[in-house]
């Protein structure tokens, strides 16, 4: 039963060192693989995508294309850990598109230009959006009522404990901040942008922001609380055109040490203060301290087990008539009830502890834990199709300086492989984005 979860322990991978722990470590297990094998057959038969194999045969009905290189290593990988090993085939050439190899197979020391993996992880994306449209019934209906029996669970070093969450916060956003530098837009902008048209990213991402402070209602001489501070261009924004005093909380020494200088290229730094520091401990000290509280796509680090805290903390936190404004990656409902306990590739590789809300689960645990009410909504969701996009390209146009900073091969496939599943995900509208004003 271990198609579709991980069967091994979870290993920790340190990807900015370029360890990764089992990955080319295949298991044996040639019944998972057979039963795999035939289980992808039948769920590609009617899909309009192409898998192809050494031998010329091809499965699905055509469409973008997927490319098996090694089929005994896919299969294996795929009955053994699921849709983890479906992305680990990916990032060891197991699995890939546009004819896109690995530097070991090749034998190229620089691999094929920019201009051709942007070509072939648009081909990729492209896939993933067909499979994500279909994902509720790739899965033999038979094994999603039997769930919760295989999937397996997060390791307990991913539940978001004080400790805990800065472990999981060091792992992804202390990656480096020279490489994000390389693919963000210079707000340094790390969430969806919104975009009108003519708009290019930088203008994009500018307008999402304005769009944050304007639903807490930000003006000068406001008190401001964020959680989550990325680089600091909410709070650069929110002190410099609406005048306002900023606390900006995060738990990465990497981005507390860039924002801070940012902050003060901006002239502002009377007037914003970085704080490292977890909300809940802030909210101890700090009750009835603001006059709004923002956060942008923090929420997806809390941990569903922690959404009443988060919630309750940041009512703690508002003044009388305060407003907060959060903006969420989201999911269905019927998803999120589903998938909830779920160990998947993103927890492995990317965003450990992470998890999605719905927007019923953020209405339940608000009403439930709070005085706050959802008052005003805006969807963002067709938005961070091309935001992802974007960032993937200037990602690939700049690998030899993300080779310069040390990333590896199996770094930079892992990378594109996460921005364009995540893009697949919003373009099948599996997941989407919301802005949400809340009040008393």
């Amino acid at each position: 039963m271990a198609l579709l979860s991980p069967s091994r322990t979870p290993a920790i991978p340190r990807p900015a060192a370029g360890v990764w722990p089992g990955l080319f470590d295949v298991p044996r297990s040639p019944i998972h693989a057979a039963v795999a094998r035939r289980l992808t057959r039948a769920a590609v038969s009617s899909l309009p995508i192409s898998l192809t194999f050494p031998d010329g045969t091809t499965w699905g009905t055509g469409g973008p294309r997927l490319q098996v290189v090694r089929p005994d290593l896919f299969f294996r990988r795929l009955g053994t850990d699921g849709l983890i090993g479906f992305g680990e085939a990916w990032m060891t050439g197991d699995l890939t598109s546009g004819d896109w190899h690995p530097a070991a197979v090749t034998g190229s020391p620089t691999g094929p230009t920019a201009e051709r993996i942007n070509e072939a992880t648009d081909e990729l994306a492209a896939a993933l959006t067909v499979m994500a449209r279909r994902m509720s019934v790739l899965v033999p209906e038979p094994l999603q009522k039997l769930r919760s029996a295989w999937q397996r669970r997060p390791p307990l070093t991913a539940d978001n404990t004080p400790t805990n969450a800065r472990e999981n916060i060091h792992r992804h956003y202390d990656l480096s901040n020279d490489l994000f530098e390389l693919f963000l837009d210079p707000t340094m902008t790390y969430s969806s942008a919104w975009f009108e048209p003519g708009d290019d990213l930088r203008a994009a991402q500018i307008r999402k922001i304005d769009g944050i402070l304007d639903l807490a209602r930000v003006g000068p001489g406001m008190r401001i609380l964020e959680i989550g501070s990325g680089w600091g261009a909410l709070a650069i924004r929110a002190a410099t055109e609406r005048g306002a005093r900023v606390t900006t909380l995060t738990l990465s020494q990497e981005q507390k040490a860039l924002a801070e200088r940012r902050i003060a290229e901006a002239g502002v730094s009377d007037r914003v203060d970085v704080v490292l520091q977890d909300y809940r401990d802030h909210a101890a000290v700090a009750g009835g301290a603001y006059d709004a509280v923002v956060s942008v796509e923090m929420i997806e680090a809390v941990g569903e087990r922690y959404w009443p805290d988060y919630f309750t903390a940041v009512d703690r936190m508002l003044a009388d008539g305060g407003r907060f404004a959060v903006q969420a990656i989201t999911m269905a409902h019927e998803r999120l009830l589903a998938t909830r306990n779920g160990y998947t590739w993103v927890h492995k590789y990317v965003f450990p502890g992470g998890m999605l809300p719905s927007m019923t689960a953020i209405e339940d645990v608000t009403k439930a834990h709070t005085g706050l009410r959802v008052s005003e909504t805006r969807r963002l969701g067709p938005s961070y199709v091309p935001t992802l996009a974007e960032w993937r390209h200037r990602f690939n146009d700049r690998l030899p300086q993300v080779r310069a900073l040390g990333f590896d091969e199996t770094f930079i496939r892992m990378w594109n492989f996460y921005l364009a599943y995540s893009e697949a995900g919003f373009a099948a509208e599996y997941l989407d984005v919301w802005q949400l004003g809340l009040s008393r």
